[in-house]
């Protein structure tokens, strides 16, 4: 795991978005897992204006580690309709290739097959890209997912249902229960980008990455990821105890000289 710290939101949502465009120029058919949340939403404004520079996403496809159970994906909640609305609808990719788990499934754990299935038949994903729930969560695996959870429906808990239902109208409204990539299915990406940004996420991410690994915050699973790196801003780094050694690689590594 490498941890990068940025001055900045600015800086840190940046960096995420230059690290998954040169993904996607390398790389064209790149198979690219995805997330949602506030802090994506800046990523993706910063990819749609590299888009509009020339990066080009006719051939990438995408997984979403996520959707709620119960919302259709015409539903402004529905994270189908986040994506299509902060970047598939924004950018040339082809929406045949852009995946999410069906909320509206009638059998369920079909559906959690499917969805792993499809994953497999693509090569698997290359790039996993993460953000890091208040209760640490990656995806929606709440604590004690285990550590080796497939894509699964999972009950919410209260710290989630409190942190999202502010997002809908009216907030009760919010589902209890999603389907969501497990932490073995992410652990499989050959490569993971977690970004973390504010204040409010600085104890949780000292845990997840400096902390003892623990179903009780499926964050800490990525310190077995042998290709993880973690990008957060200097609010989010707060709590952690190696930021010095943290940054000596950052500005020593010659990979990274071209991020100054």
């Amino acid at each position: 795991m490498e941890v990068i710290i940025r001055p900045t939101v600015e800086a840190a949502t940046g960096l995420a978005a230059q690290l998954i465009a040169e993904k996607v120029r390398s790389q064209p058919s790149l198979c690219l897992g995805l997330a949602t949340g506030r802090t994506m939403e800046i990523v993706y404004d910063k990819l749609v204006k590299l888009h509009r520079e020339g990066l080009d996403f006719s051939r990438v496809r995408t997984y979403n580690l996520d959707e709620y159970i119960g919302l259709p994906p015409e539903s402004p909640n529905s994270y189908r309709y986040y994506m299509n609305h902060h970047l598939f609808n924004r950018i040339n990719v082809d929406l045949r290739n852009t995946h999410l788990p069906l909320g509206m499934a009638e059998d369920l754990q079909l559906e959690c097959q499917l969805y792993e299935q499809s994953i497999r038949n693509s090569g698997g994903i290359d790039l996993q890209l993460l953000g890091l729930g208040c209760s640490g969560h990656i995806g929606f695996n709440e604590p004690l997912s285990a550590l080796r959870s497939r894509t699964r429906d999972k009950s919410l808990t209260p710290i989630t249902i409190a942190q999202n239902s502010p997002l809908f109208n009216p907030p009760e409204s919010m589902p209890k229960r999603a389907i969501t990539m497990g932490v073995g299915t992410i652990l499989e990406a050959k490569q993971i980008l977690m970004l973390v940004i504010g204040r409010e996420k600085a104890e949780i991410l000292a845990k997840a990455v400096e902390g003892p690994i623990t179903s009780m915050i499926s964050a800490t699973a990525l310190q077995l990821h042998s290709n993880c790196t973690v990008i957060v801003d200097e609010a989010a780094a707060a709590a952690l105890q190696g930021c010095d050694y943290y940054n000596w690689i950052f500005n020593h590594e010659p990979k990274w000289k071209p991020y100054h």
